[in-house]
This record gives structure tokens, C-alpha cells and sequence, in this order.
């Protein structure tokens, strides 16, 4: 019988960088990235069990520096990218690289949860993703749907599109593109959208989002002030191709329609400070995760700006007469927005929400003090959206 109730793992180090394991679709699994300036840095590779209700982990060592963001290969289970902080010349850059984790930690290997991190691997270097000419690295995208040959980076104000090629032993700048204007322009965040055959890209910039086609690297939208202060996240629609959601440092998480930039379809006003994730359910369009330094994360139910704002509809044969009316009427009318639920397990900023990859009705929120929560949609509200 599953449990709505939270599972909690915590990790020794701080930490901000939260992924699922995007290729992984049968096993739930995450990865999180440690922050700690004075121990190696690590990636645990977190395993969860739903039948038992446990987590199983296994660790990694990341020795190259503190973690700042991390993301999975859509196609190949083993590797990921990450950015994080490297020390040079008394210099502090944020680098980007490409991995490979353990052949045999590719899929699910339990270990018992409470399994010391003596026996640590170390990840596989596959390739740097050279910034030296572009400046930091806030984050790394691959493309959604592709072989997993193909991502972006942002370097300060650089976007970079880089071939993997060899294995992925070595990356190509195939195109970039600079942010051109006045001041210290630099990029918070950017995703891939998975529609237009993966051809778009939205990038936020202080309180700016923009859209790209990476095919010329031109500038196809851009939302002037989306935000009253700094944007700090993105995510696009999975079922709607214009739609793209957006968050920031003015307590508020936007709905936009990015053929009409001018206002956005949607506003919530929950969290009570920065808002740092907000992610789209893969499968229920309507469900949206929220994550913020109130250290709270909220699940939304966006239901009328999603892909079934009528809910489910259901066929008149397969209608019995006395069903007829009360169904009519309940199919005329859209169903509201709400918030679902707020989660508040969290004790420190919650810097990252993430669906997980496997099954739709379960996500993971991780706060600064490295506490990991593995949450289920509620029972009564996953069957509404079924039945």
C-alpha cells in the first residue's frame, strides 16, 4: 500500500544541485551534488525504493570542486554534467564538465542505507567544456529529446552550443551567441524546449527572459522585466509548445504565452521569498512544483492554462442516459486552479525541485543543509487527474 508520507535522506555536506536520472525511466532515481569547501565534493546517486519506502544511495567523489548545478544525459544513464567552482592562479571560475559514473552504479545498485562512504568511486572525466574565453558557468542544458550528442552552457553573458563527439571525449563549440547591452549582463538560467524539433532555447537574464533559435543564434522573443527582480528559473510546458513557466526573486512564479510577451497568462503569488525552481509535471501538464528560500516547496494545480483545462473528457457512448446531464455539466465547466498541497519538511532554502524521470506522481526537493525529500502527489488528487 503506498504512503503519501515524505521520505527524508540527509547528506553530511550543503548542497544545491539536484537531477533526476533522465534517461533512467524504470528505476526512481536522483542525483545531488555537495557543496563543501573543505572535504571532497560528492554526488549521491539516490536510489529510492517505493515499494519499501526506503532510499538507497551510493556516492561518488567529485573532487574538482564545490557542485553549483547538475544535470543527466537524456539518453545515456551513466553520464552527466556538471558545473562547479575551480580555484586557479587565486581565482575562483566555475567550470562545466561532462562524466561518466561507474559502469556498474549506471542502474540501481542497493546498497544498504546506512553503508559508509568509505568505498567511494571516483567519476569518469569525459570532457571539459572550455569557458576559458566566455567567463562562468551557470548552468548546462541537453537537448530533450536527443542522443544526448548535443547541450547548451551559459557563460556569463555566452550562450554555447557544444557537439559532443569521440564518446563524448570531446566537446565542440558549434555555435555561441552574446548577451549585447549595457553593464555586467549575465545569464541565471536557461532550458531547452522540447518542441519545434528541439531547434529553441529560454534563457533568463537579471529580470529578462529571452528565446533563441539555435539554428542562427537569433533572439526570437524577449520578455522585457518578466520579473520585478532577478528570474531565477524556467520550464517549459511538455504538452504546450508556447507556454513556458518562469520564477524569481520577487516571491512570484509566471505563466507566459511567449507569443505574447507582453503579460503573462498566469501569476501565483505563494512563496514568501525567492522563488529558486519551478518545474512542470512530465506527464499532467496542470501539475507544477514550486521551491524557495521560504523553505517551503508548493505543488500547484494550474489546470486552466494546462493541456486539459476541461479535465479529462469523456465520449456520450460511453455515457449511460442517466449519467448524461450531470456529466454534461461538469464537462462545461473548467476546472480551478488551486494549490495542491505546501511541503514544509525543509528547514533552509529550498534551492531545487525535481520530478522524477520514472514515475510521474513522485518528486524530490533538496534544501541547502542537504536535506533530501522524496514526496508523492496525494492519493485523492493523483485519482482525480486519472479517473
Amino acid at each position: 500500500m503506498e504512503d503519501d508520507a515524505p521520505v527524508i535522506y540527509g547528506l553530511e555536506f550543503q548542497a544545491r544541485a539536484l537531477t533526476p536520472q533522465t534517461a533512467e525511466t524504470d528505476a526512481i532515481r536522483f542525483l545531488v551534488g555537495t557543496q563543501s569547501l573543505k572535504y571532497d565534493n560528492q554526488i549521491h546517486i539516490i536510489d529510492f525504493d517505493d515499494e519499501n519506502n526506503i532510499i538507497n544511495k551510493n556516492v561518488l567523489l567529485h573532487q574538482v570542486g564545490e557542485i553549483w548545478h547538475i544535470s543527466a544525459s537524456p539518453a545515456d544513464k551513466g553520464v552527466l554534467a556538471t558545473c562547479y567552482n575551480k580555484t586557479s592562479d587565486s581565482k575562483v571560475m566555475t567550470c562545466a564538465s561532462v562524466w561518466r559514473m561507474p559502469k556498474e552504479l549506471e542502474s540501481g545498485s542497493h546498497e544498504s542505507p546506512d553503508d559508509s562512504s568509505s568505498n567511494a568511486q571516483t567519476l569518469e572525466l569525459l570532457c571539459h567544456l572550455d569557458n576559458t574565453a566566455y567567463g562562468n558557468m551557470a548552468g548546462v542544458a541537453w537537448e530533450p529529446m536527443g542522443d544526448g550528442k548535443k547541450l547548451i552552457s551559459l557563460a556569463d553573458n555566452h550562450l554555447l552550443l557544444w557537439d559532443l563527439q569521440e564518446s563524448s571525449s570531446r566537446a565542440v563549440l558549434s555555435n555561441s551567441v552574446a548577451l549585447e547591452g549595457k553593464g555586467q549582463l549575465k545569464f541565471t538560467s536557461g532550458r531547452w524546449s522540447p518542441h519545434h524539433n528541439c531547434t529553441q532555447v529560454a534563457t533568463a537574464n537579471d529580470t529578462a527572459i529571452r528565446g533563441w533559435d539555435i539554428r542562427t543564434m537569433n533572439q526570437i522573443y524577449c520578455i522585457e522585466n518578466a520579473h520585478g527582480q532577478l528570474v531565477r528559473d524556467l520550464d517549459f510546458n511538455p504538452n504546450k509548445q508556447y507556454y513556458l513557466a518562469s520564477c524569481g526573486d520577487d516571491c512570484k512564479v509566471k505563466f507566459w504565452d511567449t507569443r505574447n510577451v507582453n503579460e503573462p497568462v498566469k501569476t501565483l503569488e505563494e512563496h514568501s521569498h525567492w522563488v529558486w525552481n519551478v518545474r512542470y509535471n512530465h506527464s499532467h501538464d496542470q501539475l507544477v512544483l514550486t521551491g524557495s528560500s521560504d523553505s517551503r516547496v508548493i505543488l500547484s494545480n494550474m489546470v486552466s492554462i494546462s493541456s486539459e483545462p476541461f479535465g479529462h473528457l469523456v465520449d456520450d457512448d460511453e455515457l449511460s442516459d442517466q449519467e448524461d446531464h450531470s456529466q454534461e455539466d461538469k464537462i462545461k465547466e473548467p476546472l480551478q486552479d488551486s494549490i495542491i498541497a505546501t511541503y514544509e519538511e525543509h528547514e533552509d532554502s529550498v534551492y531545487a525541485v525535481e520530478w522524477s524521470s520514472a514515475d510521474p506522481w513522485l518528486f524530490a526537493s533538496l534544501s541547502y543543509d542537504g536535506r533530501l525529500v522524496i514526496n508523492r502527489v496525494p492519493r485523492a488528487l493523483k485519482y482525480h487527474i486519472l479517473l
